[in-house]
């Protein structure tokens, strides 16, 4: 029975080693999710009782791997066990791979809720793993999933991690509100079964010179099926100390289920159920460094630029619309976002799953979009402030096209069609990064043309 202030815990200091080859490591952070330490000269560490924690752990460091269990969950903490007087060693292997240059996959919303799904998963981890195994050779490759593995459905949890066993790589994992245990009297109880199967809900860890941290940011509050968007004090006070151990400058990837913000500017006075209430506490602790958030639980893609030092990347799911279409809810393909990081260097791009890392747009023809029936709609989910988005008429540059808030045309069509998403509750997401132009000549050859912040041009035509 979990319980976040069983056991006696006082006067059972935490102790320990961490090694490689039998050799102590220095200077490693270890927590029990309250407080952090760093290993003495012999790798030997020492955290004070306190109650309430669960866990002792590690901030795994560059240059290190953890081992894996059930093909992908790794092991970078053990449960703490009461009324004894064990310690908790820690045996690392070295990587074989210089991590000062990684990639990793990032997921959001698998949302499994049946085995049919189940399926679909499995052929997309597939995917996955051909995909990068090209990189695999030349750099240290993981994956990152924010949440919503299943679908109030924990009982599919064991499928889930069969399936994602199939990418082939270690996946670092958050808790997202459908992951929660529901019916508990606390918030506390709400990320019992999380923990249970991967170990604690907010952690860090370390590749090259990035810092990563992941968060619990979903707060049950007790009711129902209820819940806002909150960091907690408690993770607050870890995550202080965490940073400290983490040069000022550094590239920093925090990593939560649910979005901080969906507008560059925090709305005044407003408590919105799916943005974190409290996000400006964090954006000031990551003030000094150059932070990127990961988040997914909207199933549509975004891109805030909050300052120079501050983006989210609030990711699509892998679900697409609830496994009824390969598209979201905005028009996004089904897919994934790849980051690879080299030194202090971050480029990053979204793949869609079954297509070419090259396709970064769809274009509809005149006449597909009800409010702008004369004009040519491109969807380019992965925009953000600093893209180019132009069109051409029969080859000759016509100029930027204009940016527009509304429907994907076809994610539209997909969700009024009741008979195929069965859920009176589907509908389709407004999105910011679709664009129009009006042709000259409705029979010409129409090209948009696209290039990102990193100067990759992507390039779709309508004959």
């Amino acid at each position: 029975m979990f319980g976040l202030f069983t056991g006696n815990s006082y006067g059972k200091d935490l102790k320990g080693r961490v090694t490689c080859e039998g050799k102590g490591l220095s200077k490693i952070v270890v927590t029990d999710g309250t407080d952090c330490v760093l290993t003495d000269a012999e790798g030997r560490f020492h955290l004070e009782a306190k109650c309430g924690v669960r866990f002792v752990y590690l901030s795994m460091p560059s240059g290190y791997l953890a081992p894996c269990e059930q093909g992908s969950i790794p092991i970078y903490y053990k449960k703490i066990e009461f009324d004894t007087n064990r310690t908790y060693d820690f045996e690392l292997q070295r990587n074989p791979m210089d991590d000062t240059h990684h990639l990793f996959t990032f997921q959001a919303d698998v949302q499994v809720t049946s085995e049919k799904d189940i399926r679909q998963y499995t052929k997309y981890m597939k995917e996955m793993k051909g995909y990068v195994a090209s990189y695999k050779d030349k750099m240290d490759v993981f994956g990152i999933d924010c949440g919503d593995m299943v679908g109030d459905s924990p009982h599919l949890f064991p499928s889930y991690l069969k399936a994602a066993a199939k990418s082939g790589l270690p996946i670092f994992r958050s808790i997202g509100n459908h992951d929660m245990t529901y019916g508990g009297r606390t918030y506390e109880y709400s990320y019992s079964k999380f923990e249970e199967l991967f170990g604690p809900c907010y952690y860090s860890f370390n590749k090259g010179r990035a810092h990563y941290i992941v968060l619990n940011n979903n707060f049950y509050v007790g009711r129902d099926y209820q819940y806002i968007g909150y960091i907690d004090e408690r993770i607050f006070t870890w995550m202080e100390q965490d940073l400290k151990q983490v040069p000022k400058g550094s590239l920093v990837f925090v990593v939560a289920h649910i979005p901080t913000s969906l507008t560059k500017e925090l709305q005044w006075n407003a408590l919105i159920q799916d943005e974190t209430s409290n996000a400006a506490s964090l954006y000031e602790l990551l003030k000094e460094y150059n932070a990127h958030l990961l988040t997914g639980h909207t199933h549509f893609n975004l891109n805030v630029c909050f300052n120079p030092h501050l983006m989210e990347h609030n990711t699509a799911s892998v679900c697409g619309i609830w496994w009824k279409s390969d598209i979201c809810m905005d028009g996004t393909p089904a897919g994934y976002g790849v980051f690879e990081v080299n030194g202090n260097h971050l480029t990053w791009l979204y793949k869609g799953f079954g297509l070419p890392e090259e396709y970064q747009l769809r274009v509809y023809p005149a006449g597909c979009c009800e409010e702008y029936p004369q004009d040519i709609v491109a969807n380019v989910w992965n925009w953000d402030e600093q893209w180019q988005v132009e069109w051409y008429e029969n080859g000759k540059r016509m100029g930027k096209m204009t940016r527009f808030t509304g429907y994907d045309p076809e994610a539209h069509a997909i969700c009024s069609d009741k008979k195929r998403v069965e859920y009176d509750w589907i509908t389709p997401a407004q999105t910011g990064h679709l664009f129009r132009a009006t042709p000259q000549n409705p029979k010409a050859k129409i090209e948009v043309r696209v290039k990102d912040r990193f100067g990759r041009e992507f390039i779709e035509e309508i004959n």
